[in-house]
C-alpha cells in the first residue's frame, strides 16, 4: 500500500513538474524579446547562423531560383499605432496621474510618433539591409544561377516597400555581377499573383471578418493591463474604470515595443521592460492566433486562407515550366517581392515544414505553429531548380534560407524531382477552383 501511495505521488509530482515546464515558444520569447513582434519580428538571419546547404547529387547544377520575398523592414502601417499612446499618456499627464516611469515611456513615444511622420508603411535602413544580405547570399551559394549572362526577372506589388526592397535585391546582384540582364517591373497588372491574389477570392475577405470576434474575444479575456498600468498612473483605480482604454494603450505600445527593432535610429531603446515575460507570453500568444485565423490554414476560416494564393503559386509553376523548355545553359531567376499576408498562405499551399497546420484548439496553437519562425520581415521562399545533362530536374525549397521538408517522398533530401511535385500542386489547385468567388 505505501508503495502504491508513494508511486502515486510521484506520478502526481512528475506530472505537476510537466506542466510547469515552459514552452518552446514561452522560453524562445523570453530569450528574446523580439520574437513577440511576430509579424514584426526583424529577419534574424545571419545575426542567427543559418545552417550549411546539401550538396546536390553529383550531375546535377542549378540553373533557375523561383522566389517570392516579403519586403524588408518597415515602419507600422497605422499612424494610430504611434499617435494614440501619445494623445493618452499626454491626458493620462494633463490629470496629473502620470508617474516618473510613465512620463519617461511619454517622451520615448513622442520622438518616436515623431520620426514616424510620413513614413508609414516605408522601407526601413534595415529592411534595406535585408534584402541586399538575402540577395548577396543567394548569388554566393548559386553562381551558377547568377553569374555570366543571368536573366533575371524582378517583378514587386506596387508598394514602395515592395519596390525598393527590389531595388536593394537587384542592385546586389548587379554588385555581384555586372553583366546580369535584369529587368524589373512594379504594375498593377501583376498585382493578381504579386499581392493582391486574394481579391479575386471575394468570400475570404468577408469569411476574415466574421471569424475576426475569435481572436478578439481571446484578447479580451487574456489580457489584463491592471499591471501594466500600475506603473505608469497614481491612481490605483483608474485602470477598473478606464479599462479598454487601459487595454488599447497596452497593445499599441507593445506593438511599437515590437517594431523598434526595425530601424537603426532605435536601437537601445527597450519598450520591453514596461512589460513582464508573462504579459509578453501572452500578448504575443493573441498575436500568434490572429495570424493563423486570418491568414494560415486554420479550420476556423474554413481552410480557405491559403489558397488565396493559387495565383501566384500558379504563376511560379508556370514560370518554371516555361524555362525548363528553354535550352541549357540559360540561367537566371524570377523575383517576386510582396508582403507577409502572400507568403504565409504560400507556404501552406507549398505544406513548407509544418506551416500548414490545422487545428481547432486555439489553446494548444502555440505549441506547433509560431508565427516569428514563418513570416519575420523580408521572410522568402527559393525554390531552386537543378537540373543534369540528360535535362532531368530536380528542385528544392529554401524557406527564410533554411532547407525545407515538401510532403513527398524522395531518396535525396532536401531535393525533390519536379515532375513528381508539380502535379500533386497542379491537382491542390484544382480542388478549389470550382469555390464560389
Amino acid at each position: 500500500m505505501f508503495r502504491k501511495t508513494l508511486y502515486l505521488l510521484t506520478l502526481c509530482v512528475a506530472s505537476i513538474g510537466a506542466m510547469a515546464q515552459p514552452s518552446i515558444a514561452e522560453q524562445q520569447l523570453a530569450a528574446n524579446h523580439n520574437r513577440s513582434g511576430s509579424n514584426h519580428y526583424a529577419y534574424p538571419y545571419p545575426a542567427q547562423q543559418l545552417p550549411k546547404l546539401t550538396p546536390a547529387p553529383a550531375g546535377y547544377e542549378p540553373f533557375f531560383i523561383n522566389h517570392y520575398g516579403r519586403h524588408g523592414s518597415r515602419w507600422l502601417t497605422k499612424q494610430s499605432t504611434y499617435d494614440q499612446p501619445v494623445a493618452t499618456l499626454e491626458q493620462l499627464q494633463q490629470q496629473h496621474l502620470l508617474t516618473k516611469r510613465g512620463e519617461v515611456l511619454l517622451d520615448i513615444m513622442r520622438k518616436v510618433a515623431i520620426e514616424s511622420r510620413g513614413r508609414i508603411g516605408e522601407l526601413s535602413d534595415v529592411g534595406a539591409e535585408q534584402h541586399q544580405g538575402i540577395t548577396q547570399r543567394m548569388c554566393d551559394n548559386f553562381p551558377e544561377v547568377m553569374s555570366g549572362d543571368a536573366v533575371i526577372d524582378a517583378r514587386s506589388t506596387v508598394w514602395i516597400r515592395c519596390i525598393l526592397s527590389m531595388g536593394n535585391a537587384t542592385a546586389q546582384i548587379k554588385a555581384f555581377n555586372p553583366q546580369a540582364r535584369i529587368t524589373t517591373d512594379a504594375s498593377y497588372h501583376d498585382m493578381y499573383y504579386t499581392g493582391w491574389g486574394h481579391g479575386e477570392d471575394t468570400l475570404a475577405n468577408p469569411q476574415r471578418k466574421a471569424i475576426r470576434h475569435i481572436s478578439d474575444s481571446i484578447f479580451n479575456a487574456r489580457v489584463r493591463p491592471e499591471r501594466f498600468m500600475s506603473q505608469l498612473v497614481t491612481d490605483g483605480n483608474y485602470c477598473a474604470t478606464h479599462f479598454k482604454q487601459c487595454a488599447k494603450l497596452m497593445e499599441d505600445v507593445f506593438d511599437v515595443a515590437g517594431s523598434l527593432q526595425n530601424h537603426h535610429a532605435f536601437d537601445g531603446i527597450d519598450l520591453f521592460n514596461y512589460f513582464t515575460d508573462d504579459e509578453i507570453y501572452e500578448l504575443w500568444k493573441v498575436k500568434n492566433i490572429y495570424w493563423y485565423l486570418q491568414w494560415g490554414n486554420s479550420p476556423q476560416g474554413g481552410n480557405r486562407m491559403p489558397f488565396i494564393e493559387r495565383a501566384l503559386l500558379t504563376n511560379m509553376i508556370n514560370t518554371a515550366d516555361s524555362v525548363i523548355a528553354l535550352p541549357q545553359g540559360w540561367h537566371g531567376a524570377a523575383l517576386r517581392f510582396g508582403h507577409e499576408t502572400c507568403v504565409l498562405p504560400l507556404a501552406c499551399l507549398l505544406e513548407i515544414d509544418n506551416v500548414n497546420y490545422s487545428c481547432d484548439d486555439l489553446n494548444t496553437l502555440h505549441e506547433h505553429w509560431r508565427n516569428y519562425e514563418i513570416f519575420p520581415m523580408a521572410c522568402n521562399v527559393q525554390m531552386v531548380f537543378y537540373r543534369n545533362a540528360s535535362n532531368d530536374v530536380l528542385v528544392k525549397v529554401l524557406f527564410n534560407e533554411h532547407e525545407a521538408k515538401l510532403p513527398f517522398s524522395t531518396s535525396t533530401f532536401p531535393y525533390y524531382r519536379w515532375n513528381d511535385i508539380k502535379p500533386y500542386y497542379v491537382e491542390k489547385l484544382k480542388t478549389r477552383i470550382n469555390w464560389p468567388k
